[in-house]
């Protein structure tokens, strides 16, 4: 089985770093930039654990963590703090919160990884997080902007919907990070260079982690 992880942290380079890695170790990895993201992304994407920052805007690592414990499609998800704020009464905080451990930072990376798979381990043999939802055809609503997904209709903001209809209608294909820009935004807009990932990441949320693959640093794919 692999396990999924959140990872949650507002410092982009971590994020990034750390999931790389993590992917590399077969773990599925879903990553958020602050509390509020992180709640959205878990009830998606029902992780076994979440990797969670204390310092962050929007909501902090603490109550992030209350609220990650007071919902119960959560209540079996190993929480863990991976942060700088590591002297005793910051960790009483952490635990009082509701963290299953506390990681302090810096940690070299292949510690953190036995850190993990250590942590992992508290699991039972049967996986005790909810079944990750199976989710149903997804059909799209061109005039509409729309797309259905087990009876329930999602509305998307343009680029996102423009982004998602052409992932869909070539599903099982590669499209290309440079195919998506000019097609989406245009040759002669110029955007940032996580622009695509950002609203891959909103789509995800939106309509589940298992439609669209990365292919690192070439492109995605719609899967059906």
């Amino acid at each position: 089985m692999n396990h999924r992880i959140l990872l949650v942290d507002d410092e982009i380079d971590i994020l990034e770093f750390i999931k790389y890695n993590l992917e590399k170790e077969g773990y599925l990895v879903a990553t958020a930039e602050n509390g509020a993201e992180a709640l959205r992304t878990a009830e998606s994407f029902l992780p076994h654990l979440i990797l969670l920052d204390r310092m962050m805007p929007v909501m902090d690592g603490v109550e992030t963590c209350r609220a990650i414990r007071k919902n119960p499609r959560l209540k079996d998800t190993l929480v863990v703090f991976l942060t700088a704020l590591s002297d005793d009464s910051e960790e009483l905080k952490g635990f009082d919160a509701g963290a299953d451990d506390y990681i302090a930072k810096p940690i070299k990376l292949p510690l953190l990884k036995s850190r993990l798979q250590a942590i992992l381990k508290r699991l039972p043999l049967n996986e005790t997080t909810p079944d990750h939802p199976t989710e149903s055809e997804l059909t799209i609503d061109r005039d509409r902007y729309s797309v259905t997904l087990a009876g329930r209709e999602i509305i998307l903001p343009r680029k996102e919907f423009a982004l998602l209809d052409l992932l869909y209608s070539s599903a099982g294909k590669l499209i290309t990070r440079k195919d998506i820009y000019t097609k989406i935004w245009g040759d002669n807009v110029v955007v940032g260079d996580r622009t695509i990932d950002v609203h891959i990441r909103k789509l995800r949320q939106k309509i589940g982690f298992s439609h669209i693959t990365t292919i690192k640093g070439v492109g995605y794919k719609f899967e059906p």
